[in-house]
């Protein structure tokens, strides 16, 4: 015959699985509100350091050489980046989610894409093109051309980054923020 009630054991295992269960919930929800109240985000793509970052509001121009978050311009290029998986959903106007990118160019700058991209003739470093993505995909690089006034272009050294070298300099009035690293790791 089975006994009905609980032994001692049971009812401590029982005890320590609700504390563990309620302390994830409050975890995931501090989570939650400290995205939303303090800008923090999770970056899962291998572009820019994995783990959590932190919008910081822009306290001043945006130059060459800062890390920024920011939402991209529904264009055809964006959107057939995202059909394929090159951006996640989001919150950005389009459904898409912000990218972390480093500000290689400002307005009025120069862009040459061949190979890799130089800007008023600098090569920038492990800004080396692709043709083909990881699942044999033909990639179009950006033509080229002066950065217009009010844009930006990004860039991030990982090779398998799709940035302007690929959908061309992006708006500044979508820029978020400063990428301040909050608890992150290189893979």
């Amino acid at each position: 015959m089975m006994n009905i009630f609980a032994t001692p054991a049971v009812a401590r295992q029982r005890r320590t699985a609700l504390v563990i269960i309620a302390a994830s919930c409050i975890a995931f929800l501090a989570l939650i509100i400290g995205g939303v109240v303090g800008g923090l985000r999770i970056n899962t793509t291998p572009s820019e350091p994995l783990g959590l970052w932190r919008v910081a509001r822009l306290d001043r121009p945006v130059h060459v050489g800062d890390m920024i978050f920011v939402c991209p311009p529904e264009t055809e290029s964006v959107s057939a980046g995202f059909a394929r998986g090159y951006l996640r959903a989001g919150l950005c106007p389009g459904g898409f989610g912000p990218l972390i990118k480093t500000v290689a160019a400002i307005a009025g700058q120069r862009i040459d894409v061949a190979g890799d991209v130089t800007i008023d003739g600098r090569p920038i470093e492990g800004s080396n093109l692709v043709s083909r993505d990881g699942q044999g995909r033909p990639l179009r690089p950006y033509a080229g051309g002066t950065v217009p006034a009010g844009f930006l272009f990004l860039h991030s050294p990982f090779l398998g980054s799709w940035d302007s070298r690929y959908f061309g300099p992006v708006p500044a009035s979508g820029v978020l923020g400063f990428a301040t690293q909050v608890l992150t790791y290189a893979p």
